[in-house]
């Protein structure tokens, strides 16, 4: 009988601390958090929080901060759905795309708008619009906020791509690689985010639609900072914490540009192995504003127009999708 006790009593122990290991892995405390971003100025909050190390001094001693960057919406979203990646900064296309088809995205804040440019090669032979014909466009994904944004555009011209019974071919592509691919023939135009198209235009492509004309171009974020819903329910102080470490970024940015543009510089630089020339940061600052606004009127409009082109199978509804700004998500647990 007392060895039964014994045995019982040996297993209840057991119970318990698997109660407290699982407890800790699915709503305690993190000890590492990692943020994942793009290399391009859309995404200079992430560079400024990593470089000032604002996450760290918001989230406190004790939780590591890591980051990942992403050639691509897709794999930013694949990364944050896996929990490869905890947070971090993607353009609104993906998000929705992914959104609707029943991932876990939730939208925090916006980080930047404008920047999104349409540009020809120098030998595309393309002047204008007149001038598209058949040729071959290129985009960083299918689907993605650049994408939504210029064939949202050319429909409203009247010009679609092959994809949905028009004339223009589309590729997908890194747009560092843009420049080598416009001089070898194998693309003539590119929806492009900054600074990437400022350098595009000083190696002598031409802007056939700016940032002013296209789709959403200034009123549509370019870039959001997201995280997932799970991670708001169980440790919503955390999310508060990263949330106001942004916030720091977008006001230091706004109130230091240059210092701001160098540490771009640097930080691309360093994840590409292409060094940006200063005046091509400057030309490509012109384009872009750094802030935390999002409107979810703009989101679901955008949205609409995915579903439009068939990016999206099915018309969306994103009630729930942007978390109201000023909101405290770890005061509601």
């Amino acid at each position: 009988m007392k060895k039964n006790l014994s045995a019982l009593f040996f297993l209840a122990a057991i119970l318990v601390l698997s109660a407290c290991g699982s407890d800790s892995s699915s709503g305690g405390s993190k000890d590492e958090v990692v943020i994942g971003y793009f290399p391009n100025i859309d995404h200079v909050p992430a560079m400024i929080a990593k470089e000032k190390q604002y996450f760290e001094e918001e989230l406190g001693e004790g939780v590591e901060v890591s980051y990942k960057t992403f050639p691509d919406g897709g794999a930013f979203m694949t990364a944050l759905k896996t929990g490869d990646i905890d947070a971090g900064f993607v353009g609104p296309g993906p998000v929705m795309n992914n959104y609707a088809n029943g991932a876990d995205v939730k939208i925090l804040a916006g980080a930047s708008s404008g920047g999104t440019v349409v540009v020809a090669s120098e030998q595309s032979g393309i002047e204008s619009l007149e001038d598209l014909g058949d040729h071959t466009f290129i985009t960083p994904g299918v689907g993605c906020t650049h994408d939504v944004q210029m064939e949202t555009f050319l429909k409203e011209q009247g010009i679609t791509s092959a994809r949905i019974g028009g004339t223009l071919k589309h590729v997908t592509g890194n747009p560092a690689q843009y420049q080598a691919m416009f001089e070898s023939g194998k693309v003539d135009l590119a929806a492009v985010p900054e600074p990437w198209a400022s350098t595009l235009v000083a190696n002598g492509a031409k802007i056939i639609v700016d940032t002013d004309e296209i789709a959403y171009g200034t009123t549509l974020p370019n870039t959001v900072l997201v995280t997932s819903g799970k991670l708001i329910e169980e440790q919503g102080e955390l999310v508060d914490q990263i949330t106001a470490a942004h916030e720091k970024s977008i006001e230091f940015i706004n109130e230091n540009p240059e210092e701001a543009q160098t540490i771009a510089v640097d930080s691309i630089e360093e994840i590409t192995n292409q060094r940006m020339d200063e005046s091509i940061i400057a030309s490509a600052w012109e384009r872009v504003t750094y802030t935390t606004e999002v409107n979810a009127e703009v989101i679901q409009a955008f949205a609409d127009s995915s579903h439009d082109l068939q990016f999206l199978k099915e018309k969306p509804e994103f009630d729930e999708l942007v978390v109201p700004q000023d909101t405290e998500v770890g005061s509601a647990q």
